[in-house]
Parts: C-alpha cells; sequence; structure tokens
C-alpha cells in the first residue's frame, strides 16, 4: 500500500535551515508528481510547493518563492523540502503528499518550528 514518512522537521532559529524528506513507497514513484503542503496551528492545510514526475518543473506558494526548494530523488524514492531564511510564520506540521484520480495520501507529517 502507498506509504508517506517525513523526516527532518525540529526546532530552529529564525534565518536557519532545515531539509525535510519524505521516503515514499507503494506505486510508481518516478511516474508521479509530489507535493509538500503545511498546517499552522488551528488553521487549514495549504499547498507549499509540487513538483512532476521528471523533477523538470517546480512551484511554490507565493510565501516561500525564493527560500524553498523542493527536489526528488528518483532512485531513492524520496521527495526533499530544502527551507532557508526560515521564518516564525513558516512554523507548521509538514506533509508530504501523492494524488491518484480517485485517491489522496498523506503522511505522517513532521513539525517545524521557528522561534529564538
Amino acid at each position: 500500500q502507498v506509504r508517506l514518512v517525513e523526516s527532518g522537521g525540529g526546532l530552529v532559529q529564525p534565518g536557519g535551515s532545515l531539509r525535510l524528506s519524505c521516503a515514499a513507497s507503494g506505486f510508481a514513484f518516478s511516474r508521479s508528481g509530489m507535493s509538500w503542503y503545511r498546517q499552522p496551528p488551528g488553521k487549514e492545510r495549504r499547498l507549499v510547493a509540487a513538483i512532476t514526475d521528471t523533477g523538470d518543473i517546480t512551484s511554490y506558494a507565493d510565501s516561500v518563492k525564493g527560500r524553498f526548494t523542493i527536489s526528488r530523488d528518483n532512485a531513492k524514492n524520496t521527495v526533499y523540502l530544502q527551507m532557508n531564511s526560515l521564518k516564525p510564520e513558516d512554523s507548521a506540521v509538514y506533509y508530504c503528499n501523492y494524488k491518484t484520480w480517485s485517491h489522496i495520501y498523506w503522511g505522517q507529517g513532521t513539525q517545524v518550528t521557528v522561534s529564538s
């Protein structure tokens, strides 16, 4: 079955960096677009970044453009989110996402807290 396992979250000071990873299994990863979402406390889950199956096209929410980079390693079935120049408003649970025509799959999420 589809499994998405996020890792790499933690506590970081403003201006710092983190790299999130999402290890995927149970589907044809190298032929699938992938996304990262985030959900701050008490707020709805929103799209942060997305990447095509080959990695040649990426897209970002305006709030993270120029600071976050989504990438993937199809040999490792892993998608990454490099987060630089982190701000307190980036604090959230970050989720890996995979969608088919009939299902939406989520990982368990990884907590990112940006605080001094």
